[in-house]
């Protein structure tokens, strides 16, 4: 019986032992699958680290295909078990060896204009009929504002001119239009009344379109290899609907910085500035994406910090702590400032990966922190570019979100999207 006892007794201090162990709550906070450009995971600490020998196997001698992820360059992937005396297993993990991918840094200001698939629809309005009564023909049959209208009877639209023109000769000849128009991502075929406007003398169905957007932001990073680049860090949205623009043509080039309009509690600030005439660089938009967009670009690219590509820093090396960012506040120059990652949210896949906060004194006196146009300025840390910059708080212009690279890289297809398992 006191044996037993003695048993039980030992049993909830090992237990107890290994609850409290912090090298044991290292272990238990290491990912499944670890991404790093290294084979290495972080190494343990602890006076009982030197009793727990690691062991690493290629995971093509193991099963661990189930959470294996699929880059463009097949990367290496390690099993790393972590033994107890070298015998008893504790945890494993999957070290994913990332693609040796080198990036030159951004910050440029960059003028960003682009035109939308089909026209969006901004508003409504109503139109007065001959009987002078206020009708809303469009808004009657389900036509609702962020609604994208592709062709009105057959014929594709491609501006608010083409629109009201189509709308128009659909009156004058059968008082009525057939228009498709894609809602939430449906396409679906509407038959609208068209009602003679006695102020325009033209028919109306009470929509305000557009098909285009323009813009200051600015370049996160360039590719040389491929001459792709990423920039703004979020998805570009309709100002009025807030819908997200599927663009049919799209184009980048300079821009130069002549007024900085300062954030304040509740009003974040903007850069005011014009596209370049004669542009040292262009591109095109290919995606418009929750974490940028992406294309191509050609001519000069230079940061004056930076000569050559440096590396990129993976989702798994990013830790809180300084770091530095680049961004044009005048003309085209662009400058280096300090801030500081405050948090990191590894399992958000939008564009706000981390909480990100000013600290540089010469920043804060001119912008008040972040503002509207610096969105795409790249992060560095310890040398290795991991992100840009991407919204302000609101209540906080000196704080705000960044993206991780890696999710940027992604979305620009430089690397392979992880496939489910």
């Amino acid at each position: 019986m006191k044996t037993k006892r003695a048993m039980v007794f030992a049993s909830v201090l090992l237990c107890t032992f290994l609850s409290l162990n912090p090298t044991l709550h290292q272990m238990a906070q290491l990912p499944k699958l670890y991404e790093s450009s290294s084979h290495v995971l972080p190494p343990l600490t602890g006076m009982f680290a030197n009793l727990i020998v690691t062991e690493e196997v290629k995971a093509a001698e193991t099963d661990v295909n189930a959470v294996m992820a699929a880059h463009s360059k097949n990367p290496e992937v390690i099993q790393v078990t972590y033994k107890l005396f070298g015998l008893i297993p504790l945890k494993s993990s999957a070290v994913e060896l990332m693609p040796d991918l080198k990036l030159l840094p951004g910050g440029q200001s960059i003028g960003v204009s682009l035109q939308a698939k089909g026209v969006m629809v901004v508003g409504q309005a109503a139109v007065q009929n001959q009987e002078g009564r206020l009708v809303c023909p469009a808004k009657d049959v389900g036509i609702e504002v962020g609604d994208v209208i592709l062709k009105i009877d057959g014929q594709e639209m491609s501006s608010d001119q083409d629109v009201a023109n189509a709308i128009h000769r659909a009156g004058k000849k059968q008082g009525f239009s057939e228009i498709l128009i894609s809602h939430n991502g449906q396409q679906t075929q509407k038959r609208v009344t068209t009602v003679l406007c006695p102020e325009t003398d033209r028919y109306r169905v009470g929509l305000y379109v557009r098909n285009e957007a323009a813009g200051v932001g600015t370049l996160t990073f360039y590719e040389p290899k491929s001459s792709q680049y990423g920039a703004l860090g979020h998805v570009i949205n309709d100002v009025d609907t807030n819908q997200r623009i599927e663009i049919v043509n799209g184009n980048v080039v300079a821009s130069t910085i002549y007024a900085i309009e300062k954030g304040k509690r509740g009003h974040p600030g903007e850069k005011i500035g014009s596209f370049v005439n004669q542009s040292r660089f262009s591109g095109n938009i290919k995606k418009n994406t929750v974490s940028g967009i992406f294309g191509s670009l050609e001519g000069e690219i230079g940061n004056p910090f930076f000569s050559e590509p440096i590396d990129v820093g993976w989702e798994s090396e990013i830790k809180e702590g300084p770091a530095k960012i680049y961004t044009v506040l005048e003309g085209e120059r662009i400058e280096e400032y300090d801030v500081q990652i405050e948090r990191i949210m590894r399992n958000r896949t939008d564009s706000k990966n981390m909480v990100i906060k000013v600290t540089d004194p010469e920043l804060i006196e001119k912008t008040g922190g972040i503002i509207q146009g610096m969105s795409g300025s790249p992060i560095i840390q310890d040398g290795k570019i991991i992100g840009a910059v991407t919204h302000v708080f609101v209540n906080d212009a000196s704080r705000g979100y960044g993206v991780f690279i890696q999710n940027m890289l992604k979305d620009a297809e430089i690397i392979d999207k992880k496939e489910a398992a």
